[in-house]
């Protein structure tokens, strides 16, 4: 695997398409577009560059503000 940053696109075998979310020389964490987040040891995962686009995430509604009754 060549060099990888925060927010390159990649696909592993078993998880798909992902985003890498941060890398240094110990750990790898992508976040997967079906199953998430994981963590992975830097020098052993086995990655492919990806030409995928990364899916919309929701937009996170912030929660009613409710006054209570006197």
């Amino acid at each position: 695997m060549s060099t990888r940053s925060a927010g390159d696109r990649v696909a592993h075998a078993q998880y798909g398409d992902g985003t890498v979310s941060s890398v240094n020389q110990y750990h790898t964490v992508i976040e997967f577009d079906a199953h998430g987040a994981r963590t992975f040891v830097s020098p052993r995962v086995v990655l492919t560059h990806s030409t995928t686009p990364a899916p919309q995430k929701p937009v996170r509604r912030k929660a009613a503000v409710r006054k209570k009754k006197e």
